[in-house]
């Protein structure tokens, strides 16, 4: 064939055949049982599509078919990187439809323990969010003091993981010299061991690039997908349960709302979502000191029937989890155990923005974002 007649290849008349990949839901970067089928096109992801239901703990079900105090221990199985947290949204959530008064003291050894837990299940997120992005060294640092704080918790509720803490009307141990000694302790070292943190992950060039100016998620936008914690905070958005509507005498501590400033990047992108975790733990720490500072005397358990019936009626309550707004839908008609339990998972929420912000990027994009969102698969499926 001569020159003259020989075909030339376009740039805009080469075409690649899309394919759909499935992530999941045995995957090492999904945290957790979860499938994403992502639409790909080369090395760009067009559509990611999360497929879910591959852990469903049956916890609405379960609370309908046993009394009261029976239900709170499967919250624990739910966020159970949050078991501390979610055991007292549900015994707020019963509190408030049955006008139980909680004593002042259970009410600060509540705060104490979630503030705690946020630290443990920030930790957890800090260290794998760097196993994700190919950063193996945090997660070992991380897990050092996050081993201080199981320590602890095994101390305060016999537990390690699942706690089963919080109780209906208040908390199943009261707080010994032993307990503050090693709270007091771990507050020492983590202050010095959040600066290598952030020496080794927060300030790394390889994880700001990554991260920064990645999977970018406007205010109007993290809203319209009901986003909240930290994912909505690091839009900008100023929503924190803790400060909107005070609970368990959180109105009594001083800390700030940490709010995203688009820190290496863009306003929302996923560094924004890390940052703002990682200062929400020295906010944290912050709360408990003050908690052990002004720990009011008195009981730890409010005197409650051993059979508990709530009156007739329904009742909401939210609780600010370390992933966000968790919340307990609750109606009662009279009996040992609820008519309707009814749960609002800030991990099911905040994944639903998944299809809407993993797209045109690459495929290693689609992990740092999942990271980001931090995401906890028994709280998901519920």
């Amino acid at each position: 064939m001569s020159p003259a007649t020989t075909p030339t290849l376009r740039q805009d008349s080469l075409k690649t055949d899309e394919l759909l990949v499935n992530m999941g839901p045995q995957h090492p970067s999904t945290h957790g049982v979860l499938r994403l089928v992502v639409r790909t096109d080369g090395e760009i992801v067009r559509e990611t599509w999360p497929h879910i239901g591959y852990l469903h703990r049956c916890f609405e079900k379960i609370a309908e078919s046993v009394t009261y105090a029976q239900s709170v221990p499967y919250t624990d199985r739910m966020d159970y990187l949050a078991s501390m947290n979610d055991g007292v949204a549900l015994c707020l959530a019963y509190e408030h439809l049955g006008k139980i008064e909680v004593p002042p003291r259970a009410q600060w050894l509540r705060v104490i323990a979630c503030e705690l837990n946020r630290i443990a299940s920030h930790l957890m997120a800090f260290g794998t969010y760097g196993l994700d992005i190919g950063a193996m060294t945090p997660f070992f640092y991380g897990f050092r003091e996050r081993e201080a704080l199981l320590s602890i918790f095994e101390k305060m509720s016999g537990g390690r993981l699942l706690y089963h803490y919080a109780r209906i009307g208040g908390v199943c141990r009261d707080m010994d010299s032993d307990i503050e000694h090693d709270i007091r302790k771990f507050i020492v070292q983590f202050k010095t061991a959040f600066e290598e943190y952030n020496e080794l992950l927060s300030w790394n060039a390889i994880f700001i690039n990554r991260t920064a100016n990645v999977g970018v998620i406007p205010p109007d936008k993290a809203i319209a997908w009901g986003l909240t914690g930290p994912c909505l905070r690091a839009s900008g958005v100023n929503y924190d349960l803790r400060k909107r509507r005070p609970y368990s005498a959180y109105e009594d501590f001083e800390f700030n709302v940490i709010l995203g400033e688009g820190f290496r990047g863009t306003l929302g992108d996923c560094y924004d979502r890390y940052y703002v975790r990682m200062l929400e733990m020295m906010e944290s720490l912050r709360i408990v000191e003050q908690a052990l500072d002004g720990l009011p005397e008195g009981d730890f358990q409010a005197k409650l029937p051993k059979i508990l019936r709530l009156p007739k009626g329904e009742a909401y309550f939210a609780a600010e989890n370390p992933r966000g707004e968790l919340g307990f839908y609750v109606v009662s008609d009279g009996k040992p155990n609820a008519y309707r339990v009814r749960a609002r998972g800030p991990s099911f929420c905040n994944l639903s923005i998944t299809h809407e912000v993993a797209r045109d990027c690459l495929v290693a994009d689609v992990i740092a974002i999942i990271g980001s969102i931090d995401i906890v698969l028994g709280e998901v499926d519920r």
